[in-house]
């Protein structure tokens, strides 16, 4: 890494396709490799709290409360960015995206760096974000120099992303911390989730997270399946319905468990996108807890450009 290469890395949530985020020429790989657009911004992974500040101006008083109670985790804050950042990393914004990931692997890594690493999902922009190792090397390939093998992720969904730039917190992108546990340390936040061409933080956009083939949404898993066809595939949240034996139904979490949900969501998604099935039909979860989470990332999957 100290040469700029690009290496895919593991953390809680997904992989990332990493690099020195003060070395703008490795940053221009990272884009390039996943044809990603400069439009879209960068998260920072840096190895703690107290490392933060080289990078950013200030850390708001909620910031620091939070951090200190969820890094390492799920957890990436929007901060006014120190010139050190290259511009690149933020789309030119003056705020960067930082986050101390909570894998034993990364960290380790982060802390034998001087530098802190650009990593945004290990992915061809815009497809199902990778959870294992294996994932990475069937969609990147020789794009990376080398993936470190952390074995499936712990959360499964990208981190959830607050600014501060107002007098109520917002969250930009939900993700595998809850809006409960943000509220339980710093009180009450706002949600801007709003889609834009040039998003303010990673996870924004529209149309994102998206399978190859067809993915539409039901509210009612009985309306899903009043038609079982054998060339669609099937993703339900929780396994109350009898449909054994059909290798196209996936079930998220047998027993409705969210967290085991978000776990397995990309992971059956790009198992289903992988099979002989011309289209997907999902059902949304409880907009509860991780559920409001994953239906963002269900939502983003089915949404047409």
């Amino acid at each position: 890494m100290n040469e700029g290469q690009l290496v895919a890395i593991p953390t809680e949530t997904v992989y990332g396709l990493a690099a020195n985020a003060l070395d703008a020429q490795a940053v221009a790989a990272i884009f390039a490799a996943k044809n990603r657009p400069t439009f879209n911004p960068l998260i920072v992974h840096v190895k703690s709290l107290e490392a933060v500040v080289e990078y950013v101006t200030d850390i708001p008083d909620q910031a620091r409360r939070l951090a200190q109670r969820y890094w390492p985790g799920p957890l990436t804050l929007l901060l006014s960015k120190k010139p050190i950042i290259p511009d690149l990393v933020t789309a030119g914004l003056p705020m960067v995206a930082v986050r101390v990931p909570s894998h034993p692997l990364t960290l380790e890594l982060l802390q034998s760096l001087d530098f802190p690493l650009a990593a945004p999902s290990a992915n061809p922009f815009g497809y199902i974000s990778p959870t294992t190792a294996q994932h990475v090397v069937q969609q990147l390939g020789d794009k990376v120099s080398y993936t470190l093998d952390g074995g499936k992720c712990r959360v499964g969904i990208e981190s959830t992303i607050v600014s501060f730039d107002s007098e109520v917190p917002k969250v930009l992108r939900l993700g595998g911390l809850r809006l409960e546990d943000i509220e339980v340390v710093i009180g009450p936040v706002e949600t801007a989730l709003h889609s834009s061409s040039y998003p303010l933080a990673p996870g924004m956009l529209k149309s994102h997270y998206a399978p190859r083939k067809p993915l539409y949404l039901y509210e009612n898993k009985e309306l899903m399946k009043i038609r079982m066809e054998p060339a669609t595939g099937y993703l339900f949240f929780k396994k109350n319905i009898d449909l054994d034996g059909d290798d196209n139904c996936l079930y998220l979490s047998e027993n409705g468990d969210l967290n085991e949900a978000a776990q397995n969501l990309f992971g059956f998604l790009r198992k289903l996108d992988a099979s002989p099935v011309r289209e997907i039909r999902a059902e949304l979860l409880p907009e509860i807890d991780l559920g409001r989470a994953i239906n963002d990332r269900l939502r983003r999957a089915a949404a047409l450009e």
